[in-house]
């Protein structure tokens, strides 16, 4: 039988505001297994972004426990934790956070960069990963000269750089239109179906929720509902 690749055990996230302190996270435990492609949905203020951030390894709980495979995160050092995001962890942002300064491939290899890959390697995998995703024709584009949704393309394809086992995605729909958002939904699905990849999505859109397999209900740092969802059935569709 599978093992979790993560695994949360009673998780509490609090910040101190000066005197006051802030619960966002409350006791929350959950697993994801290999190849899963789970919607994490709650309103604005619910935890769901500090979720991500913390099954992300971008952030640590106050108290409780976190595994990545078999491996606490809590007993590594922040280079450590740096490392497994390189390495094992691709981000999807609603914001995109692509550098303006450089064009889509530059973007895309710089990832590789920090992993010492060879100019020429990182070159033409960043290449290979743009033209999979029907950027091939903007790879020397800026930011300022794409769509939003082909920002979310890059930004998508720069998660992919290091060929990451686990996608997370915070709101990657979230400043796009319907329409380019369905296609940026069928590019996950895709990369889940045909590449495996584990993907967690963060929305607050039951519409988004509905492409995936399992639903994360979360409300007040809480997790108040979990479930399978039709989600395979979609995918026929698309």
């Amino acid at each position: 039988m599978a093992k979790p690749l993560i695994r949360l055990e009673n998780v509490w996230k609090i910040y101190q505001l000066g005197k006051v302190e802030l619960t966002v996270l409350r006791g929350v435990s959950l697993e994801i297994y290999p190849g899963a492609f789970v919607t994490i949905m709650g309103p604005s203020g619910s935890g769901k972004s500090t979720l991500i951030y913390i099954i992300g390894c971008l952030d640590v709980p106050t108290k409780g426990k976190v595994f990545l495979e078999k491996q606490d995160i809590m007993e590594l050092s922040e280079d450590d934790l740096a490392q497994i995001r390189c390495q094992k962890i691709g981000f999807v942002f609603q914001q995109f956070n692509l550098l303006h300064s450089l064009n889509a491939l530059e973007n895309v290899m710089l990832p590789m960069i920090f992993q010492g890959v060879p100019v020429n390697k990182r070159t033409e995998r960043a290449k290979e990963i743009l033209v999979s995703l029907g950027m091939g024709k903007r790879i020397f584009h800026r930011p300022s000269e794409l769509s939003g949704g082909e920002r979310q393309r890059v930004a998508i394809a720069r998660a992919l750089s290091n060929d990451p086992e686990i996608i997370v995605a915070d709101e990657p729909t979230g400043n796009l239109d319907s329409t380019t958002g369905k296609m940026i939904m069928k590019v996950l699905i895709d990369l889940h179906k045909k590449e495996k990849k584990t993907i967690v999505v963060v929305t607050h859109d039951p519409h988004i929720a509905e492409y995936t397999e399992e639903v994360i209900n979360i409300m007040d740092g809480q997790i108040v509902a979990n479930h399978k969802t039709a989600g395979k059935v979609l995918w026929e569709k698309h």
